[in-house]
């Protein structure tokens, strides 16, 4: 039985970039209670940038699974949250879903809209230069999701698969061409 392990919402804060001051809500910290699914948005986390958000990024799921992964490959522990994730999530494999697989996640229907493709910002997170090409190869990009019936979510929720594609690649696989394409 997959799970919701945590909710996890972030604010915008500034960060320098090329001399820059650049807002991200990639630092996200696990949250108690029951929280919306609604519009583009979990509870009151607040999207930054153009390429972060939007229907097609309305909640990112991750699993703590891969989280512990990275803990072993990075030797160091990282928590729910560490990849700006909406929610982090056990028992499910995100590498493995379709676009266009369905999920209930508390009351929320959430439709697999893609893969996360990495940029800067998670670098500068995980204090790595470079981070963006390991996350590609490791291929455990976990789910940008859209909302299809809005709902609210807690830590403890169910995750239930209600109807899964066949016809394209599963996220690993993108991320797998990704990386062949790059490198």
């Amino acid at each position: 039985m997959a799970t919701v392990l945590s909710v996890n919402i972030g604010h915008p804060r500034l960060v320098e970039r090329n001399g820059e001051l650049v807002p991200t809500s990639i630092w996200k910290v696990p949250v108690a209670g029951r929280h919306p699914i609604r519009g583009v948005h979990v509870g009151d986390d607040v999207q930054s940038g153009a390429s972060h958000g939007g229907p097609n990024k309305a909640v990112y799921a991750y699993a703590v699974e891969d989280v512990a992964w990275w803990s072993a490959e990075l030797r160091r522990e990282l928590g729910a949250g560490t990849f700006g994730e909406n929610l982090t999530l056990e028992g499910i494999d995100p590498a493995s879903a379709r676009v266009g697989d369905r999920w209930r996640v508390g009351t929320a229907l959430l439709e697999v809209a893609g893969p996360r493709m990495p940029c800067w910002k998670l670098e500068l997170k995980m204090g790595e230069k470079g981070f963006s090409d390991r996350f590609i190869a490791a291929g455990r990009p976990g789910a940008y999701l859209r909302i299809v019936e809005e709902g609210d979510v807690a830590a403890d929720d169910d995750v239930v698969v209600v109807s899964r594609t066949e016809a394209a690649d599963t996220l690993g696989e993108v991320m797998r061409k990704k990386a062949v394409a790059a490198g």
